[in-house]
């Protein structure tokens, strides 16, 4: 599929920056937006696309500040830049801070992603590709966590969002036959990860001696993947989707990891001892989340290849170079 435009939404924010220098180096043109929410700095996600520029240069790359809820300035920029495909990555993030703010979320993830649908059909896009999370899998029991599983149980506003948006992705494949992927991200970690998500945050209060807040006994887990794997398995389902119409798809690094291990490893990567101080779990949290990828390494050849440990390693030693 490569040398086509694609265009990028959330393309300044951690995982979009390094999606986007993957599809120019194997040859697309890039269309990026991004609203520069305030969830976190907006010198952060400038500097992510300084990162993307440098690496990839100019030519095949165009940045549009815009925001997705304003279906007309979206429209325009469809029907200028004629994207054969869109990756659409943008949301509001964050389980907890979707508590205080469920009506700016339903905006934000649902109305957006509408509007996305609906540009890309009115303009000629080929093909969708759409951020999920593995939060709508909610405190679901069985192990690990299947594409077929029920998951109408979300216990965050973000979490139902997402469920939301992939219900409305399904509708919009049925009526229009638009071939469409929904991928179910299990936290993603790695150089630019956002600073609000555990490992960055661990990390610089590890280094500089502060205390880590750990919610809970340390016993619930997550299932973390490795940025690089998390970016081939969104390159390939944007070159598969049209063999599959709609599809859902597990991407994971499919080995979960306790709190308390993690924090652990963090430390012995810093190089000095966490300080830990214990509270309860926070409404909206998970206990726990693992990914089964037998479907995305069936039908996208997605084979995560990165351990906790290397990427801790990768993580920290370019956050090292930023403190």
């Amino acid at each position: 599929m490569a040398g086509s435009v694609v265009l990028v939404t959330g393309v300044a924010g951690f995982i979009g920056s390094h999606l986007a220098e993957s599809l120019i180096r194997r040859g697309d043109r890039i269309v990026g937006v991004d609203n520069f929410d305030s969830f976190y700095s907006r010198d952060i996600k400038e500097r992510n696309l300084v990162d993307l520029k440098s690496a990839t240069g100019a030519d095949a790359f165009e940045f549009v500040e815009l925001d997705l809820c304003d279906a007309g300035a979206l429209a325009e920029l469809v029907a200028r830049t004629k994207p054969e495909g869109v990756v659409h990555l943008a949301a509001k993030a964050g389980v907890r801070p979707s508590i205080a703010d469920p009506t700016g979320y339903a905006m934000a993830n649902v109305v957006a992603t509408a509007n996305v649908q609906q540009s890309a059909l009115e303009h000629g896009v080929k093909r969708l590709v759409m951020a999920s999370s593995s939060s709508v899998y909610g405190n679901n029991e069985r192990v690990p966590f299947t594409e077929d599983d029920i998951v109408d149980r979300p216990i965050s506003p973000y979490a139902a969002t997402k469920k939301s948006c992939e219900l409305i992705a399904h509708t919009h494949w049925h009526l229009t036959n638009m071939p469409t992927a929904m991928l179910r991200f299990f936290t993603v970690f790695g150089p630019r990860q956002r600073p609000d998500l555990a490992i960055s945050k661990f990390m610089r209060l590890v280094n500089s001696g502060e205390p880590i807040t750990m919610f809970g006994d340390g016993s619930t887990s997550r299932d973390y993947t490795y940025i690089d794997d998390i970016v081939a398995g969104v390159v390939a389902a944007y070159d598969r989707i049209d063999e599959h119409g709609y599809r859902i798809w597990n991407l994971g690094g499919d080995h979960p990891i306790r709190l308390d291990e993690l924090i652990a490893k963090i430390g012995e990567v810093v190089g000095k001892e966490p300080v830990i101080v214990r509270e309860g779990m926070q409404p909206g949290d998970v206990d726990r989340t693992w990914a089964d990828i037998t479907r995305s390494e069936e039908e996208l050849g997605y084979s995560p290849e990165v351990s906790i440990e290397e990427g801790l390693g990768r993580q920290w030693a370019w956050l090292r170079d930023r403190l």
